[in-house]
């Protein structure tokens, strides 16, 4: 008798579970697969499982990322204040806040099956394909306005991007992607100010700087 009713609930936990994973399952449309396809062919694996894998990887994320954020628009975040600076919450901010709650499998489950098969700085050049190579144009930036920017300031700021990167792959618009960065572009300046750098002036100085060059050019 308990062994029957066991049968019976192992039964039911099972079709629940299959439910679940039926409803967890996102289908990966044209785009989506055109993408992913572009991304793992420009590594040049050579190895044609491998590149099957993880064609699928980035597919199902970059679906799980647009399912999420087409069913979860802004009208389903309240409007209210940012409780940092007391302003009111505007639309962009409204949709991050929807589109962080997808569930953090999603981030795992891209993470996991990209160093599953590539190196570090592969998984750098596909998280580069979802930013377009924010990285390394802010890098390029902050390299331009510190002067004589050191070794250390630069590691330390890179790690920052890096972040940023790796966070930015889950939301669906550039607007969303650039305000990620804001975020660690923040954390940045707030870094080189408690190191001994003055970031408002050096900001200053290198639009100063820019806006002589053209005025400059303007009267050869």
């Amino acid at each position: 008798m308990k062994t029957k009713k066991m049968k019976v609930v192992l039964l039911i936990g099972f079709m629940a579970l299959s439910s679940f994973v039926k409803a967890q399952t996102v289908t990966i449309g044209e785009d989506e697969m055109k993408k992913s396809k572009e991304w793992i062919d420009s590594l040049e694996l050579n190895n044609k499982e491998k590149e099957q894998r993880l064609i699928q990887v980035v597919g199902n994320h970059l679906a799980s990322v647009k399912d999420w954020h087409n069913t979860h628009p802004v009208s389903t975040v309240p409007a209210g204040i940012n409780p940092l600076d007391g302003k009111p919450l505007s639309e962009l901010h409204r949709q991050i806040i929807a589109d962080s709650a997808m569930p953090s499998t999603v981030h795992h489950d891209l993470m996991n099956g990209l160093r599953k098969d590539l190196s570090e700085e592969q998984v750098a050049l596909i998280l580069d394909k979802y930013t377009i190579g924010k990285v390394a144009f802010t890098m390029r930036g902050y390299q331009a306005i510190v002067p004589e920017m050191s070794a250390t300031e630069t590691a330390e700021i890179q790690k920052l991007l890096e972040k940023a990167r790796e966070q930015a792959v889950d939301y669906k618009s550039m607007k969303e992607i650039s305000a990620i960065f804001e975020i660690y572009k923040t954390q940045a300046e707030q870094y080189l100010n408690n190191h001994g750098r003055n970031w408002r002036q050096m900001y200053s100085d290198y639009t100063k700087k820019i806006k002589a060059e053209k005025a400059a050019k303007k009267q050869e």
